[in-house]
C-alpha cells in the first residue's frame, strides 16, 4: 500500500487498463452488482475528502498530505438489491437468499454478504493492476461519511459504499503504519491441512 502520491496525473490509457482489469473480478452468480465512481484531479477528489474525512483528522494525520495528492480516487459501491434479485432467479432460487414473495426477505438472510465480497475482489484487482502498471495504490475502507459521499456523488439509493482505491505515482514522505509493528502469524498457524 502506497499512502503518499506525487500528484502527477495517471495516463488515460493506464487508468482504462486498470479499470478494465477490475471487470474480470469474480462475481457470485455473475451478478455484476457493483459500480465505481472514478474521480480524477483535485477538483473531483476534494469532495471525496470533504465527505469521508474531518477537518480534525486532516489537521492531525501525518498521512493526509500524501494521500491528498492521489490523482485518482475510485469509489467502489456494491448493490445488495442486485444480489437479492439474482438469487431469486430460477437457477439460484433454491439457495433461499433471494426475495421471498409475501415473506419479505432480504439482506439479513445472507450468512455472507456476497455484494461486499465481490466489491472487495474488484478493489483488489485494481490494486494489483495499478502495481503491475508501475503505480502506487492503496485501499481506504468505509470509515465515515457514506451518506454524505453518496449525496455529493449522486449515487442512486440502494448502493453501499465499500471504500476507495487511490491510484497514482508514489511520491513524498510515506510514514509507515503503526500496524506494521504487528507481526503476521506463522504459516503453520494459518493453514490447516485435512482438519484444524
Amino acid at each position: 500500500m502506497v499512502r503518499s502520491f506525487s500528484g502527477r496525473a495517471v495516463s488515460g490509457e493506464t487508468l482504462e487498463h486498470i479499470l478494465a482489469s477490475s471487470r474480470r473480478a469474480p462475481a457470485a452468480g455473475n451478478t455484476d452488482g457493483w459500480d465505481a465512481v472514478v474521480l480524477q484531479g483535485p477538483e473531483q477528489t476534494d469532495p471525496f475528502w470533504q465527505a469521508t474525512t474531518t477537518a480534525e483528522w486532516r489537521e492531525s494525520s501525518r498521512r493526509w498530505p500524501g494521500l491528498s495528492r492521489a490523482p485518482v480516487v475510485v469509489c467502489v459501491f456494491s448493490h445488495p438489491g442486485s444480489y437479492l434479485d439474482r438469487y431469486n432467479e430460477p437457477d439460484k432460487r433454491s439457495s433461499g437468499l433471494g426475495h421471498r414473495e409475501g415473506e419479505g426477505g432480504g439482506e439479513e438472510l445472507w450468512p455472507v454478504p456476497f455484494w461486499f465480497v465481490d466489491a472487495g475482489f474488484v478493489a483488489l484487482i485494481m490494486l494489483l493492476s495499478a502495481t503491475d502498471a508501475g503505480l502506487g495504490a492503496c485501499f481506504l475502507g468505509n470509515f465515515r461519511g457514506e451518506a454524505d459521499l453518496c449525496d455529493v456523488l449522486g449515487v442512486p439509493p440502494g448502493r453501499r459504499y465499500l471504500g476507495a482505491v487511490l491510484i497514482g505515482e508514489p511520491g513524498g514522505e510515506d510514514p509507515p503504519s503503526a500496524s506494521l509493528r504487528r507481526t503476521r502469524r506463522p504459516e503453520e498457524a494459518v493453514f490447516h491441512y485435512g482438519h484444524w
